[in-house]
């Protein structure tokens, strides 16, 4: 309690000069500041690259978790609620991944951007989560109590993100309404375009495609139509296509930010380096997972680079496993530059590891 104090007692005396610095400012200063850039303040570099992308020279984005940081853990620091409070659009999960979220948003005394207001957006709004528990319980660790909500590990969740950003902007800002709506679609239209190739999304449609590849049933629908004597699967192009070899490899993650991604593109997580979501792994659990993945011949292991990398690593030498280890979001790792580049890097490390099986 005594360092929440300390930390709104430092906050307070920032806040109290910003307005003293305010109050100085000409007017012609005042009035150019309202026609800058409207500033989107996000949790993560995911829906920063997919905010820049809708909003494009319209906005100004910063993220408050990098993409090789625990989205999980989060100091509160004046500097963060400074840059809340200058906020006018800020983009939150919308589950339970970041509770270091609402405090800061009380410290930065911004009414605007408080959940149900015009400047709040939740990514999740509209995405179908998963893993909702049917218990919660402190014993099954740090369980989300809404379901995964690494949303933004899947491409198709990543429209429906852009969509929610789309709206919060036209909120805030309804003059460049048309303009956000035009850059929405044609970010939904890369999205597909990169995940299903085009031949296939202009013959069956981008909702056919997603609906599809949601209720994982892509694959075997395309293997069994034809087109003028041709199986529609051979039309399949983009990241479905890439990720074909990868169907039913059977892989271990060390936690359970990978479901979304894991799930679209048909690789079975048969195991977890975390005995329990958020729970470090024991050496009796270790051990365990050591010798299931000797039974089962899992010789693939996937990690965020934020975790211990070095426990990863050797688990994956005792068992003749490849480690992947990669950033979970824009900007953690090179050449992880935007939201599609991360779908790149995880295929093409899957697809190299699961070679050298």
């Amino acid at each position: 309690m005594t360092h929440i104090i300390k930390i709104r007692t430092a906050f307070s005396r920032v806040l109290a000069i910003s307005l003293l610095t305010l109050l100085c400012i000409p007017h012609s200063a005042q009035a150019k500041q309202s026609q800058s850039q409207i500033n989107v303040v996000v949790t993560q570099t995911a829906f920063k690259s997919i905010a820049k992308s809708v909003g494009g020279d319209k906005v100004t984005v910063s993220a408050i978790v990098k993409g090789n940081q625990d989205p999980h853990i989060v100091r509160p620091k004046p500097s963060l609620a400074t840059k809340l409070k200058e906020a006018d659009l800020f983009v939150a999960t919308g589950l339970d991944l970041e509770l270091w979220a609402p405090p800061l948003v009380d410290m930065s005394n911004n009414p605007n951007i408080r959940s149900g207001q015009n400047g709040y957006v939740s990514a999740s709004a509209g995405i179908h989560i998963s893993e909702k528990p049917s218990t919660v319980s402190r014993a099954e660790g740090d369980v989300h109590v809404y379901g995964n909500p690494h949303i933004h590990t899947s491409p198709l969740n990543g429209k429906v993100i852009a969509e929610n950003i789309c709206t919060g902007l036209c909120k805030v800002a309804p003059n460049d309404c048309s303009f956000f709506k035009n850059n929405l679609k044609k970010f939904k239209s890369d999205v597909d375009i990169r995940m299903f190739g085009k031949p296939l999304v202009d013959m069956l449609g981008a909702k056919t495609l997603t609906r599809l590849a949601e209720q994982r049933k892509l694959y075997s629908f395309l293997e069994g139509k034809e087109y003028k004597g041709s199986r529609l699967i051979d039309l399949l192009g983009g990241w479905m296509k890439k990720a074909m070899p990868l169907r039913h490899l059977k892989i271990v993650t060390f936690h359970k930010n990978w479901g979304y991604f894991t799930t679209v593109f048909g690789i079975e997580v048969v195991g977890y380096m975390e005995p329990k979501p958020g729970i470090p792994p024991s050496p009796g659990h270790v051990s365990s997972l050591i010798e299931k993945m000797k039974k089962e011949n899992i010789k693939v292991m996937l990690a965020a680079n934020y975790f211990d990398t070095g426990k990863v690593r050797g688990v994956a030498q005792k068992v003749s496993a490849e480690a992947v280890i990669t950033a979970l979001s824009p900007e953690g790792e090179p050449h992880m530059n935007t939201f599609f580049d991360q779908f790149d890097i995880w295929i093409d490390k899957l697809l190299a590891a699961s070679k050298k099986e």
